[in-house]
């Protein structure tokens, strides 16, 4: 799978962790988060600057158990995202599975390669004879030795379902019988056998069958893998804007600490000069170790935020970014622009996985229905061979004209020996008279291994062979019930989508409302923001000259440090509703610039 990332769709610039110069007690890199470019954020800091230079009261405040506080790592959400398609243990999980049916269907494919077969083998056998009709001499027993190496090689065409054989045999064949005319023999074959499906199994069949599901089945796992990616990066997605919410709200409610402890040296000023009651510093310290702490209460809600984070981005629990403090630096983006609910749905309809996946199902299910109905049809297989014979052998007889009795041998194993003795009985003087014997063997066949092979090519011996093979089945309700089977899984896919389509479409519709009221909500929480600030200057003033009670003053001080968060949340949650708008519609990828290549176009 191939990743590209661009910067294109974060991009407000980067964010820089500061310190909060002004305040009491200094905060680690990593728990600052204010943007360059806010210039209303750094108005504010100098509008709440005090000159108190007391510690935190408890110097474990921003610890987070496992992080080292000096080791900082900024990055952007696309390097978020990025390391989370390297090293997200689900993706690995999904990428395997993909990985897996493309075996299986390669396993499939190699049904149709050919097949190459070799078999050498000896054999000798000594057979006894009971007369020398057998062939035997004077052992009474016959002797042969065999030699032969056939070989030859077989496949299974994939368009029209058939199927040929090509055999090429050879032997060698030596034997002491006397009738034997070639000693030793040498018998070559070539032959071709083929058969073609002409109506079951012509257009499909069992293994095409599985193989075509098995592509589906491959296209099915990399829409799951399309998924399961597209929730991780939305995972890291809200994963990243909550980290950056925890960290500005910990930065808020540091800032509203540091003020009470501005406030607490004010009045004990104030008391030592006699100018208020010992009693105004016990409310002050109160309102001072409350928001100590919230400021912890924060911190914990940074370390979950980061480790959450971290668990979608890191593969192995022994990586070194565990012990390290992540400090992201894209600052949350807003636009005043609504989402279009039709086109929402329309990219939903088009890219989302589940509804390729349902769509998969449908084809699974046409392939299984044009089977069944293959198999309901008869089985007539045409089959023809064609077969080469060659013979060769070293002649055991004389090659010229003989000259011999025309009634000769032994009258125990002759007819024509034996009368002719009966007749020699009664007369003596019969003469057996000669006749001239011409060789009855063809000198074509005379030679060894090449003489056979030179005779096989001849195509003077030959064999072929058509035929065709048929049968039915009476009923065959077998056919018929896996067709009626196939039937009905095809209407419950029919329902399976239209119901998955209506999910979609209240997610998109839901996805789109969110995004709408998270964009009101910090349009309206900029406002309230804008007027806590007012209220609390207006507050501080009227303290200043003794018109306000510091009741009034924390109240307003809290009422800002709310706003503030309620702004920021709002941002943050903004950006998660357009995260979640893209996993509705399953823009992900190409919002965030990322190609994921299909391992169904390599097959």
């Amino acid at each position: 799978m191939k990743f590209l990332f661009h910067a294109k769709s974060f991009g407000y610039g980067l964010c820089l962790a500061i310190l909060l110069s002004g305040f009491a007690f200094s905060v680690q890199a990593q728990n600052v988060f204010i943007a360059k470019n806010d210039e209303k954020s750094k108005e504010q800091v100098e509008t709440n600057k005090v000159e108190s230079t007391e510690p935190v009261p408890t110097n474990s405040v921003l610890t987070r158990i496992g992080v080292d506080p000096s080791q900082t790592k900024p990055f952007t959400l696309n390097e978020a995202i990025r390391k989370a398609l390297e090293n997200n243990n689900s993706i690995e999980v999904a990428r395997g599975d993909v990985r897996l049916a493309e075996t299986q269907l390669r396993s499939l494919l190699g049904i149709y390669e050919p097949v190459f077969t070799i078999t050498p083998s000896y054999n000798n056998n000594t057979q006894p004879q009971t007369t020398t009709l057998g062939g035997a001499g004077a052992s009474g027993v016959t002797k042969s030795n065999s030699f032969s190496v056939n070989g030859g090689f077989s496949q299974l065409v994939q368009k029209g379902g058939g199927n040929y054989n090509v055999t090429f045999n050879n032997s060698r064949n030596s034997s002491s019988s006397t009738f034997s005319q070639f000693n030793p023999t040498f018998n070559t074959n070539l032959g071709v056998q083929f058969t073609q499906p002409l109506w079951r199994n012509r257009a499909i069949d069992s293994t095409r069958r599985q193989i075509k599901i098995q592509r589906k089945r491959l296209e099915q796992s990399d829409a799951d893998f399309r998924r399961q990616t597209i929730d991780v990066i939305s995972g890291v997605q809200r994963a990243y804007w909550d980290l950056v919410f925890a960290l500005r709200d910990q930065q808020n409610k540091v800032a509203n600490l540091n003020l009470s402890k501005e406030n607490l040296r004010i009045v004990e000023a104030k008391i030592s000069a006699g100018k208020a009651a010992p009693l105004e510093k016990a409310e002050v310290s109160t309102e001072l170790a409350n928001r100590e702490a919230e400021v912890l209460s924060a911190a914990q809600q940074v370390s979950i935020a980061e480790n959450t984070l971290k668990t979608l981005m890191l593969k192995e629990t022994k990586d070194d970014i565990w012990n390290q403090a992540l400090v992201p630096t894209d600052q949350p983006v807003f636009s005043l622009d609504a989402v279009n609910l039709d086109d929402a749905i329309k990219d939903a309809f088009d890219n989302r996985p589940e509804l390729k996946r349902l769509k998969l199902q449908k084809d699974i299910n046409k392939i299984d229905i044009d089977y069944f109905k293959n198999q309901t049809k008869p089985r007539i297989d045409l089959n023809a061979s064609y077969n080469l014979i060659g013979l060769g052998g070293a002649y055991t007889g004389s090659l010229n004209n003989i000259t011999t009795p025309l009634i000769s041998g032994s009258p125990l194993t002759s007819s024509n020996a034996f009368l002719l003795s009966e007749l020699l009985k009664l007369n003596p003087n019969i003469v057996v008279p000669n006749v001239t014997v011409s060789p009855s063997i063809n000198t074509q066949f005379i030679g060894g291994y090449g003489q056979s092979l030179s005779n096989l090519f001849k195509n003077d011996a030959r064999t072929i062979s058509v035929g065709a093979t048929i049968s039915f089945p009476f009923k065959n309700k077998t056919a018929q019930a896996d067709l009626a089977g196939a039937e009905i899984q095809k209407g419950q896919i029919e329902a399976q989508a239209r119901s998955q389509e209506q999910t979609i479409l209240v997610e998109v519709r839901n996805a789109v409302q969110a995004v709408e009221t998270a964009r009101q909500r910090v349009l309206a929480a900029r406002r309230g923001r804008e007027n806590a600030e007012i209220q609390l200057n207006g507050e501080r003033k009227l303290y200043d000259v003794g018109r306000s009670t510091t009741f009034l003053l924390f109240q307003r001080e809290n009422a800002l440090t709310n706003a503030r968060n309620t702004e920021i949340r709002a941002e943050t949650d903004y950006n998660k509703a357009l995260a979640d708008l893209q996993k509705a519609t399953s823009t992900t990828f190409r919002i965030n610039n990322i190609e994921v290549d299909s391992p169904v176009d390599k097959q």
